[in-house]
């Protein structure tokens, strides 16, 4: 069986990778204390490395928050950090770094985005994770690492970030039933965005680690549709049971950052090519299983006259760009 060194094992993205994972290969995730790859010094890194003699390294840690310098030390410096690692210690094995959909910026409404789009990032957390990228894919094109980076959309699922804009509003819910509200106050922008479920991003990487190595190392992984976040958040009231109104609200500071990229949808045309990856979970079974993840049950029975959330997928109605020509 394969040796997996899984890093980051313990978040969000992390604990659904290792349960893919492990019934098909022996994986190690060593805890924060063991290996931080902003803390850990070069020297303990490959040592680690060497005493796990790994076949694929899965580079899942990262953050969400923070400053530019903690953002670049998170992804940019850590990743340089392990790729000198595991150049000197594995170099055999394959290094599967998990990216951001942050690395290409903005993007024209209506464009399903491929992986040859020129990334262009409109936030400190967006130029950090391309700086990483980059790293990675110059490390395999000069044949010191077999490399993939996986560019994650907005992953959905049980165990999601409490800061994260879904997590704030299943709380909210919970608030308004528990005071008696009639509605809740959420401060969204008309966005766009490609939400796939944490299990399918789970199982490209286990398609990753897979594959037999290529010139492609960059992989989308979202679910090819672009869903207005309002219908998101309607949709996962309709979960939770939960019938009354949702107004605008104040803004938060990650949701006006958000208005900068109005429209995010992937092109998955690429994994599912070379990968034999697609997702499988639906949006509502999604959101069902972050509502579920903490509150076993609805508050009331899910209204039926709700609307279809809006959404546009590549083809008549979706533009492809960034795709390499076939």
């Amino acid at each position: 069986m394969k040796r997996v060194l899984l890093l980051g094992g313990r978040g969000f993205l992390g604990r659904h990778i290792r349960a893919e994972l492990a019934p098909h290969m022996i994986v190690r995730s060593p805890t924060r204390q063991e290996c931080d790859l902003v803390e850990t010094e070069l020297p303990a890194l490959a040592d680690l490395v060497d005493r796990e003699r790994p076949d694929v390294v899965v580079a899942a840690a990262g953050r969400i928050v923070g400053s530019g310098y903690d953002f670049t030390q998170a992804h940019a410096v850590a990743t340089a950090k392990l790729i000198e690692a595991m150049a000197s210690a594995a170099p055999g094995a394959r290094l599967i770094r998990i990216g951001s959909a942050a690395e290409y910026g903005a993007v024209p409404h209506g464009v399903a985005v491929g992986e040859g789009y020129p990334g262009v990032p409109v936030s400190e957390y967006g130029v950090s994770h391309l700086a990483a990228t980059r790293l990675a894919e110059l490390a395999g094109a000069a044949g010191r690492l077999d490399t993939m980076v996986l560019r994650v959309f907005n992953p959905v699922g049980a165990g999601m970030s409490a800061g994260n804009v879904l997590c704030r509003v299943a709380a909210l819910i919970r608030a308004a039933v528990d005071d008696g509200a009639d509605d809740i106050a959420v401060g969204l922008h008309d966005t766009y965005r490609d939400f796939v479920d944490v299990r399918d991003v789970a199982a490209a990487v286990l398609a990753a680690t897979r594959c037999q190595p290529g010139p492609q190392r960059v992989f989308n992984v979202g679910s090819g549709r672009a869903v207005a976040t309002r219908d998101v958040v309607r949709s996962l009231a309709d979960v939770a049971g939960f019938t009354g109104g949702i107004r605008d609200g104040s803004f938060t500071p990650d949701a006006s950052r958000s208005a900068s990229v109005p429209w995010m949808c992937a092109d998955i045309e690429r994994g599912n090519r070379v990968l034999g990856w697609a997702p499988a979970y639906d949006l509502r079974t999604s959101l069902t299983a972050l509502w579920h993840a903490d509150r076993p049950e609805p508050l009331r029975p899910p209204a039926a006259t709700r609307p279809r959330a809006e959404t546009a997928r590549p083809g008549a109605q979706t533009a492809r760009v960034g795709a390499e020509a076939r």
